[in-house]
């Protein structure tokens, strides 16, 4: 099983820890994943560490769509691959309508047939049979829609693609799942109980009958976060965990339609899931955060003495042997967290 070093998206004043991640490849890490939500951007980012690195890939973890047209986002990504021979990873994702309208002033549109028509796009690009064309919902290749001239004409990219790209889909739904099963190399999960792969593996097995055979986890990565925090104390270990997930159980989505609570449900926490909520949405969050339930957070991070650590991490070594994981993506924080991983992974 691979293992890969996942980045936040900073702060006012963004810094990239170079000497964590150079310490990470030479550890033997396979990858490092950059993100974006509205501060610093996962491609330059990217960009910055490929130029740094020599042998670790760099993914995008994740991309927004809208922000980016899909020729622009494919003519990047090749480009990066050319330049890193061949170390770079998309992973792409929709982001929520609070972003991708209030930040980049585009409709949000249908995120399952926007990714389906984005990399459909994307993989003609990169094939290069033909002039590129496309009428979808959300894009039109040429466009011909209010304001067009009328001289747009199809366009094959002058790049010529010396290595594959892998690209991912970052979804926990079960919409989400099925599609990124079907159409794209890899599935990236917000968190994952590695000892119960059903709650997503049902939705990869559905999107991978609709491939023919194409697709199969001998083809197709599951690639999680993994929160990584190592500290005697178990309880302020699991502290940022549980308020990370309560922020999501309890508050992105309504009531009746959130994800991340129904998540928790199919992981076997549906009754914690709705109190978190009826806690956060009433507006008491240190309440909703502490309802989080300890054996969750156990279940889909690593947390705690390096000791109990290094228990928890059985599961996803077995998950790994039966190819239910391919790749820990984790947010470990410090040089004790990379090499407990490492020897004990790599």
């Amino acid at each position: 099983m691979e293992v890969g070093l996942i980045l936040g998206t900073g702060d006012a004043h963004y810094r990239i820890d170079m000497e964590m991640i150079k310490a990470a490849e030479a550890m033997g890490y396979n990858s490092v994943w950059t993100s974006e939500a509205w501060g610093a951007d996962a491609i330059s980012s990217a960009s910055w560490i490929l130029s740094q690195t020599s042998k670790i890939k760099v993914g995008t973890g994740i991309c927004q769509m809208q922000a980016r047209s899909p020729a622009l986002m494919s003519t990047t990504s090749l480009t990066l691959q050319a330049l890193s021979g061949g170390r770079f990873i998309l992973g792409l994702g929709p982001s929520g309508p609070q972003v991708i309208e209030g930040w980049h002033g585009v409709p949000y549109g249908q995120p399952l047939e926007l990714i389906r028509e984005y990399v459909s796009i994307m993989r003609k690009i990169i094939a290069r049979e033909e002039p590129v064309t496309h009428q979808g919902t959300h894009y039109q290749l040429p466009y011909a829609g209010p304001g067009a001239t009328g001289l747009g004409k199809p366009l094959k990219t002058i790049l010529r693609p010396e290595h594959p790209l892998k690209i991912y889909s970052a979804s926990i739904s079960p919409g989400g799942i099925r599609t990124a099963a079907e159409i794209c190399d890899g599935v990236i999960p917000v968190y994952m109980d590695p000892s119960n792969y059903g709650a997503i593996g049902t939705y990869i097995d559905q999107g991978f009958a609709k491939t023919d055979g194409a697709r199969s986890l001998d083809n197709f990565d599951v690639c999680p976060f993994v929160t990584v925090v190592v500290d005697d104390d178990i309880e302020k270990a699991r502290r940022p965990v549980k308020e990370q997930m309560g922020f999501y159980i309890g508050g992105m989505g309504a009531k009746k339609k959130n994800y991340y609570a129904e998540y928790a449900t199919r992981l076997g926490y549906g009754d914690a899931a709705s109190g978190i909520q009826d806690a956060f949405l009433a507006g008491r969050r240190a309440e909703a955060f502490s309802m989080v339930p300890d054996e969750l957070v156990d279940k889909v991070a690593l947390v705690g003495p390096a000791g109990h650590i290094r228990e928890q991490l059985a599961a996803w070594k077995q998950a790994g042997k039966e190819r239910k994981v391919n790749a820990m993506l984790c947010r470990a924080t410090s040089k004790e967290a990379l090499e407990i991983l490492a020897k004990e992974l790599l």
